[in-house]
């Protein structure tokens, strides 16, 4: 978006150096291109006043290509260079003492230049620059990466920046976002959420407007499950389900958004695991299984979080038996696992001698053998040591479940407690219980627990005391879930009305915001597509009226002339059966004339094209449908799915064709199907007033 802006003040003046100083600060990140940039700005930069000029020219000697044969080390030249653009700006400032935007800059070359040898010597000097620049202009964006510079440090010094960085350039969302990095820090969760969902709510208007696909957007996934994991510990059940579900309802791409990478499909499901098991919600869990979330995938990892978390839920609820099954079958997975270990270490063993190593040799090579499998093996031991213990429970064999658990290190300290009540040993639970309090400042679930244990041994003060803190903390818990449900007779005894939840007082440092709502909707829905016409090779319309209650797949392609545009052709054709055997359609737009169409069904053979070939000379659709680069002035390549609502649930648009029917076919049915099996309900701004 930032390359994007200047693109555009280039389009209006060619000749504007410092537009193309922009694009190349833009791509700091991707040097090559930002030193294409760079040059163009150097080229034109007698255009420019003396002070752009120094700007162009700090930034050109930075961009400058490494020679790799004077400069071999590159990590020594890399922080040399950097070194000499703080230098370069330093001297900047002495010939243009008020230039706002040189100090900016400073500052953020200080900061980012940290990771590259170059230490900051004093985070207060760096600050008072930056103080300089907002004494001038309070709203200066800068309060971004003040807030960088303090997060790890002295966070409580962000605390202004913190109420001022979303109204500093309130269109883009991770300004809405850093605030969210010092609250959390400081443990004010109620805060923290608040800019998360600004965040959050930014982005989903963005991307419903300018019709943009979640996980395109720099930070959006990790805002929205950071956002999921801070109402977990407000324990604000509803809407964590609410957003963890829509987050896992987005379309997903094989580039940037699977269950295997780091984007929504990921973080949905692993906040939405956490939000159903934190607050117990076992039924709710086995109900979304068959509703299609949480369904079984190809990456091991995920495969082994999903058989273990739905064996917890059946084990929960009394399943006993399924919950068994589970149990062998990882079980059988970790014996197989290592019986292959073992083998592997063997044949190491045996080669090495064979060929005569010595003893530290063959230790060595066998060990490195071995450790072939030892991810798999920490990935499932954990798992099968916990689910022994569940399966020890539904036999009431609360000591052997213990030791079960107690094997398991990253089982949750809930759990562990759990087990220690059951086990007879009272004091090491509430020992548990305390210290996980104490390792989760300012969260209400450890609290909850503990609560609850101390009612439960009948310690009814202590008990009191420990509500008393969740009550502080209550404006935004569910208190329908068990986990709270469960504490009413603690707020009964304490004369407490039945919603026992306290309001939220905002501190005075919070400052005056604006009302969510206004900022943009909670979750993310497709957009509607646009409406056409077109007429096909033989001169008969067709409409996406036509398509009004069916999913249709549209494909944007670039004329018969277009090699890859034929292949793409070629790779979908064979699989329309198998798309109408799932009720969706295609139909490809093409830059063709209606006459040039006719080349592109000769291109098929004999046999006419399984779909419609649809002709837009005008690029008017193109351009409705962003498959259209504006500063290029090129048409673009596109495949979208619209679903019965006539809404664009899923795209690709890229400067080459999508080649992967099967994914599309795939994902359609389960886009498809999450719209006709809904599970959320509407999302509220707050809990509480």
């Amino acid at each position: 978006e930032s390359e994007r802006t200047f693109r555009q003040a280039a389009a209006l003046d060619p000749e504007c150096a410092i537009a193309y100083w922009g694009m190349a600060l833009s791509n700091r990140g991707n040097e090559s291109r930002g030193r294409g940039f760079i040059e163009e700005a150097m080229k034109r930069r007698e255009k420019a006043t003396k002070r752009e000029q120094r700007h162009i020219e700090a930034w050109s000697a930075f961009f400058k290509e490494r020679d790799k044969e004077k400069q071999k080390d590159q990590r020594d030249w890399n922080k040399k260079r950097h070194e000499a653009l703080i230098k370069a700006y330093e001297k900047l400032l002495h010939e243009f003492p008020d230039d706002l935007e040189a100090k900016a800059l400073l500052c953020l070359i200080l900061y980012e230049s940290k990771s590259k040898d170059v230490p900051i010597s004093s985070y207060y000097a760096v600050d008072a620059l930056l103080n300089d620049v907002l004494d001038k202009n309070p709203l200066h964006p800068c309060h971004h990466f003040r807030i960088h510079l303090w997060d790890y440090e002295e966070p409580e010094n962000a605390l202004n920046s913190a109420a001022l960085c979303g109204e500093s350039a309130p269109a883009i969302a991770h300004m809405w976002h850093m605030p969210g990095h010092i609250y959390s820090r400081l443990h004010r969760y109620h805060d923290a959420v608040w800019q998360q969902e600004a965040s959050a709510r930014v982005d989903h208007a963005h991307m419903m407007r300018d019709r943009v696909m979640p996980d395109q957007i720099h930070n959006f996934a990790h805002n929205n499950e950071w956002l999921i994991r801070n109402l977990i510990f407000l324990g604000d059940a509803d809407r964590a389900l609410q957003l963890a579900l829509n987050m896992s309802d987005l379309p997903r791409h094989p580039k940037y958004n699977t269950l295997s990478k780091r984007g929504s499909a990921y973080y949905g499901r692993l906040r939405l695991f956490q939000a159903l098991e934190e607050f117990e919600l076992w039924e709710r869990a086995l109900q979304l299984e068959q509703l299609g979330y949480l369904e079984p995938s190809d990456d091991a990892a995920e495969q082994v979080k999903q058989k273990r978390f739905l064996a917890v839920a059946n084990f929960r609820l009394g399943n006993v038996d399924a919950g068994r099954a589970t149990l062998e079958e990882l079980t059988a997975e970790l014996e197989a696992v290592k019986a292959k270990q073992e083998a592997a270490g063997e044949e190491a063993k045996k080669k090495a001698e064979e060929e005569m190593k010595d003893e530290k040799a063959v230790k060595s090579l066998v060990d490195a053998e071995k450790r072939k499998f030892a991810e798999e093996i920490r990935r499932l031991e954990p798992v099968v040591h916990e689910l022994q213990g569940y399966s020890h429970w539904a036999n009431d064999e609360n000591k052997e479940a213990l030791e079960a658990f107690k094997k398991d290190s990253r089982l949750s300290k809930s759990v562990l407690a759990e087990a220690q009540l059951k086990a007879g040993e009272l004091e090491e639970a509430l020992k548990t219980l305390r210290k996980n309090v104490t390792d989760h400042d300012k969260e209400v679930i450890p609290l909850a627990h503990l609560a609850f244990a101390l009612w439960q041994a009948d310690k009814p003060e202590e008990a009191k005391a420990e509500f008393k803190k969740v009550h502080e903390l209550s404006s935004a818990i569910t208190l329908s879930v068990p986990l709270f449900a469960r504490l009413a007779p603690i707020a009964a005894s304490m004369e407490l009305p039945e919603d026992w939840r306290k309001p939220l007082e905002r501190p005075a440092d919070f400052g005056e915001r604006p009302e969510l709502g206004e900022l943009g909707p909670f979750q993310w829905t497709p957009s509607p597509a646009p409406e056409w016409t077109l007429t096909d090779h033989v001169g008969k319309q067709h409409s996406l009226a036509e398509y009004k209650g069916r999913p249709v797949v549209v494909i944007f392609y670039l004329g018969h002339a277009c090699l890859h545009c034929a292949e793409q052709l070629q790779a979908f054709a064979p699989q329309t059966e198998a798309f109408r055997k799932q009720g969706i359609e295609l139909v490809a737009i093409s830059t063709d004339s209606i006459e040039d169409l006719k080349l592109s069904q000769e291109k098929y053979g004999e046999e006419e094209f399984p779909f419609p070939l649809v002709s837009n000379e005008s690029l008017e659709i193109f351009k409705a449908y962003r498959c259209y680069d504006d500063f290029e002035n090129l048409t673009l390549h596109g495949t979208f799915l619209i679903n019965t609502q006539g809404e664009v649930c899923w795209q690709d648009i890229s400067y080459e064709p999508f080649m992967e029917p099967e994914f599309v076919l795939n994902e359609a049915k389960r886009l498809l199907h999450l719209i006709e099996a809904p599970t959320q309900p509407e999302a509220t701004v707050q809990t509480v007033p």
